[in-house]
């Protein structure tokens, strides 16, 4: 099961990411980055402190986003991800294609960095 709470600050929209993401909730993941995109926001980060776990279903949901997000030029940038969680991550090569930081503060300056 998974909560993903969206909230507004410094510009980007941050979207917190609860529990655990699988197939039928990683359509909540995807809505929510729509809407993030689709309100105009012009930097995205995503919370990762409280994700105990991501399926592929999941990861693939960051990457159907990659192409979009370059072309509109908005960065999206994760953080505070659990050491089992940027371990998936690595083994399918995704943090080298997305941007991933251990801290908010360390996201928000890196998503600010990349918005000019």
């Amino acid at each position: 099961m998974v909560q993903i709470k969206r909230l507004q600050e410094a510009g980007a929209d941050i979207i917190a990411v609860i529990g655990e993401i699988d197939a039928s909730s990683s359509i909540e993941l995807d809505l929510a980055i729509a809407k993030s995109v689709g309100e105009g926001f012009k930097k995205i980060l995503v919370d990762c402190t409280a994700l105990e776990y991501i399926s592929s279903a999941g990861l693939g949901v960051f990457m159907s986003y990659i192409e979009e997000l370059r072309d509109k030029n908005i960065p999206m940038v994760l953080f505070g991800l659990k050491e089992k969680v940027i371990n998936t991550f690595d083994i399918l090569g995704l943090a080298t294609l997305l941007h991933i930081c251990p801290t908010k503060s360390e996201a928000m300056k890196l998503a600010n960095e990349l918005s000019v």
